[in-house]
């Protein structure tokens, strides 16, 4: 038995600084095992609940970042057991840096890709606003999001910018949303006449819901005009700018109708005369 764990202790030298046994590899094994079955463990875990297609891309990733772990594993296992790596660390330090300085962005875009899977923040069909631009998602993957705008042109969003900027989900909360058009009139109109008109646009319309009802807003006492805003409620936000310009129209064609006007603004200009 003793020779046994003689000859398993026996050093081998690899080189004139770095020297290993048969029992550090064996140690080695056993720890990159462990880490193997952890690592399953939280790939699981963090897959459980996404669709097929997004654990396929989630594993595509992972299988990269388990042999990065492996390696920092194994040069920390030897380091532990007393096997000198100091030479490996420093040659590889400088390479290392310089590596992860030019690829800081994609890891920030493949990790939020990752969030963005794993919590389903973001779906496949969700109308979004990000930076002010708006697009409804048609593909999700580990480095970018693919969007097509209301003017069907393909918007590519860096994953990493759900991170650093505030996004806005319209369809979180459901497929309606709340929407609005503002107008102002003159001075003395009747505003009651104003809110009847208003609503009438607003429910005239065949794509605006009954149910909750439009409503009128009397919204400021503005320096030219007083100031309405009629919100009503659609099931299609993403293309909400058409139902809002037949809404406008509406508008414009009963306030013709019933003499009330859209002032523009007007300024009064005194002149002084300066005496001679």
């Amino acid at each position: 038995m003793k020779d046994f764990l003689k000859f398993l202790n026996k050093s081998y030298a690899l080189s004139e600084n770095i020297s290993i046994s048969i029992m550090d590899i064996i140690i080695l094994v056993l720890v990159l095992v462990v880490a193997s079955l952890i690592l399953r463990f939280i790939r699981k875990i963090i897959t459980r609940n996404l669709p097929y297609d997004d654990k396929q891309k989630f594993r595509s990733v992972f299988s990269y970042a388990r042999w990065f772990i492996y390696i920092v594993i194994m040069l920390i296992t030897f380091h532990t057991l007393g096997v000198n790596v100091t030479g490996f660390f420093a040659a590889s330090a400088a390479l290392l840096i310089g590596i992860g300085l030019a690829l800081q962005t994609l890891f920030q875009d493949i990790i939020s890709g990752i969030f963005i899977l794993s919590d389903q923040t973001v779906h496949v069909g969700d109308i979004i606003e990000l930076e002010g631009k708006i697009g409804r998602v048609e593909e999700i993957k580990l480095r970018t999001t693919r969007t097509v705008t209301v003017d069907n042109k393909v918007l590519i969003i860096p994953n990493h910018l759900y991170l650093t900027n505030s996004l806005y989900n319209w369809t979180q909360n459901g497929s309606t949303t709340r929407e609005s058009v503002s107008v102002g009139v003159a001075y003395g109109s009747d505003v009651q006449l104003v809110k009847k008109l208003l609503l009438q646009a607003a429910q005239n319309h065949p794509e605006v819901f009954n149910d909750p009802p439009p409503r009128v807003l009397f919204t400021d006492f503005g320096e030219s005009s007083l100031n309405f805003k009629v919100a009503f409620t659609l099931n299609d936000s993403f293309n909400a700018r058409i139902p809002s310009s037949d809404i406008r129209f509406e508008i414009d064609r009963l306030f013709r109708e019933n003499n009330i006007s859209i002032p523009f603004p007007q300024r009064d200009i005194h002149i002084i005369e300066k005496q001679k």
